[in-house]
């Protein structure tokens, strides 16, 4: 099955929520940065809140999600896009300390306890849209929470799930966002909650082969959920070596003309996906050549 979000309205608009399979996506993320199981489901439970949250903004507008906590390994960064796009990567792939005391892998531990979420929202405007909120408990689930209900002003449930399996591939990866809206009441706010707390962990559901609608209507009652819209996610750089070409041509003539002569090329690697560039003295050249013909007086 494809990784996909949903978005819906429940109870008669006073509930708005999204729902993700991730998998795949976590799976391919945790194969180009080489990560160790827990930070695997550190990085695949930012890539899975991320992936929703683009998923409330429109056309071009896009957001960078930066956890930057006391662990290890952080900063984690995530980019994601209202198409489904996200691409993401930690500072140190290679932590894994021993499980908490529940036998869960330790996400906190990689993460740390102390430190900020920082959340900045491209909307095409003069001035981009910046929240940060403390980590409050850097399992991420209750942080993007308290992200939610500080920076945003909207109560919100989070849920974020990574399951990692003996073979260290990851079996299940996904996410919900229920956001309360104006107007909703004290009943339907407790039925809520209720089964937020009797649930098993969303990535167990995902495991067993929930789909990101059956989440929702576990979450609130089938019949109370109506869905809007569904849409792929993927793990997806917009890194390119004409992207490259192009900040090598940013640089002063000099420093190309050193990376040709002193260098005999260059090779560059994307951090968000780990993808390597290779430039070698023709390249090098042909851009040197195309920078100073730009620059010849016309």
């Amino acid at each position: 099955m494809s990784d996909y979000l949903v978005k819906a309205l429940a109870y008669d608009g006073k509930v708005r929520a999204y729902a993700v399979r991730s998998t795949e996506m976590v799976q391919e993320a945790a194969r180009r940065h080489d990560t160790w199981r827990t930070v695997t489901a550190a990085l695949g439970r930012s890539l899975s809140a991320a992936s929703m949250m683009g998923a409330m903004l429109k056309g071009d507008e896009k957001i960078t999600v930066k956890v930057e906590g006391d662990g290890p390994a952080t900063p984690i960064i995530v980019d994601a896009n209202a198409n489904g796009e996200v691409r993401g990567y930690v500072s140190n792939p290679h932590v894994d300390p021993e499980r908490n005391s529940q036998g869960k892998l330790n996400v906190a531990e990689v993460v740390g306890r102390n430190g900020t979420i920082s959340v900045v929202k491209y909307l095409g405007l003069k001035d981009n849209f910046t929240g940060s909120v403390p980590i409050v408990s850097g399992e991420l689930g209750e942080d993007f929470t308290y992200y939610f209900a500080k920076s945003e002003q909207t109560p919100a449930s989070v849920g974020l799930g990574v399951i990692i399996d003996k073979d260290e591939v990851v079996a299940g990866a996904g996410g919900f966002i229920i956001q309360l809206m104006p107007g909703i009441t004290d009943d339907v706010i407790d039925d809520i909650e209720h089964k937020l707390n009797t649930m098993e962990p969303v990535s167990k559901l995902i495991q067993d082969g929930l789909t990101p609608e059956e989440l929702l209507f576990t979450i609130l009652g089938k019949d109370n959920v109506r869905i809007l819209d569904e849409m792929g996610v993927t793990f997806q750089c917009q890194c390119s070596k004409e992207r490259i070409s192009n900040a090598i041509m940013g640089l002063n003539e000099d420093d190309i003309s050193a990376m040709i002569e002193e260098d005999g090329g260059a090779e560059t690697q994307c951090h968000f996906c780990n993808e390597k560039y290779m430039f070698d003295k023709t390249d090098l050249q042909d851009i040197l050549d195309e920078k100073r013909a730009g620059n010849e007086p016309q």
